[in-house]
């Protein structure tokens, strides 16, 4: 027996005009966060109360709709967070899998360095040392 593969399992599917659950939930708490400030605030300061109240439903719209390189909000956010805590140079080592995940925040210690290769004998010393890298990676 046959069976179907969902093709689009990544997408949401929409409910209503096309928003997801997610975004409808993003926009309605932002809507209320929105129409609280805005019921606090009429009393003290009058009308003026409408301006807070529209960037904090407009932060909310845009946090549900904004979609930058397939990636929402969240995801994005922390990418960027992930990108400004490791650095924009991604050196590369070999025999490293270059899809693993990044840990954030990581710290190197002073015992890693780069090591610059300018002869064949200084080339084949770096990967006996990555060898008994791996070796010891083994071992833990």
């Amino acid at each position: 027996m046959q069976y179907k593969i969902p093709i689009q399992i990544e997408n949401e599917d929409t409910i209503v005009l096309g928003l997801s659950l997610r975004q409808l939930g993003i926009m309605m708490a932002f809507g209320g966060i929105a129409y609280a400030l805005f019921q606090f605030l009429e009393s003290r300061i009058g009308g003026i109360a409408l301006v807070p109240a529209i960037i904090v439903a407009g932060l909310g719209i845009g946090i549900a709709l904004v979609r930058i390189a397939e990636m929402t909000f969240l995801p994005l956010t922390l990418n960027f967070l992930r990108m400004s805590l490791n650095g924009k140079a991604r050196p590369w080592s070999q025999g490293t899998d270059s899809y693993t995940e990044l840990e954030i925040g990581h710290i190197s210690t002073s015992n890693e360095k780069i090591v610059q290769t300018t002869s064949k004998e200084s080339f084949t010393s770096s990967i006996a040392n990555n060898e008994d890298f791996a070796e010891k990676l083994k071992n833990l």
